[in-house]
């Protein structure tokens, strides 16, 4: 008497499962890489507004009797006149601009004495995920700030 073979191959329904973990193995990587994305592009607008920040603050300490207040983007001079605080105060808002385009994103400087804070607001709505997200600054959860607050000059009565 002879035994049957043993099968050698794999059933289809072992291949068909076998199939199912891998296509479920592959999403997941798809979607961590999604999110990886994301999350790189809500960096790179952190460090760059962060930058920002700091060069514009480096220009405030470079010129500290020059009052540098910016309530607002727009309020900034659209040419430099020959001031050195104007074509500060226009690089800084052409960078801002640049960083998340015309009306998403704004910034302020506020000098109080010798203490100057430079806030930078961004939408930041890719990160979020919202594809229905408006880009404009203030209307959403998805706004981001970078706040730098420092002091530009010793007092003179500081010995």
């Amino acid at each position: 008497m002879t035994r049957p073979a043993k099968q050698k191959g794999a059933s289809l329904i072992e291949v068909l499962v076998s199939l199912l973990v891998l296509g479920i193995g592959l999403l997941g990587a798809a979607a961590l890489q999604l999110n990886a994305l994301k999350f790189t592009d809500s960096s790179t607008l952190s460090s760059q507004a962060s930058f920002l920040a700091y060069d514009m603050m480096d220009r405030i300490r470079a010129n500290p009797n020059a009052n540098y207040a910016l309530s607002a983007l727009s309020a900034a001079p659209t040419s430099g006149g020959g001031s050195t605080r104007n074509q500060d105060l226009v690089d800084f808002a052409a960078n801002v601009t640049a960083l998340g385009g015309a009306d998403a994103a704004t910034s302020s400087i506020d000098v109080k004495g010798r203490l100057v804070t430079i806030t930078i607001r961004w939408s930041d709505a890719r990160a979020a995920g919202a594809s229905n997200v408006s880009n404009v600054v203030g209307t959403d959860a998805a706004v981001q700030e970078y706040k730098l607050v420092s002091r530009v000059a010793m007092d003179k009565d500081i010995k």
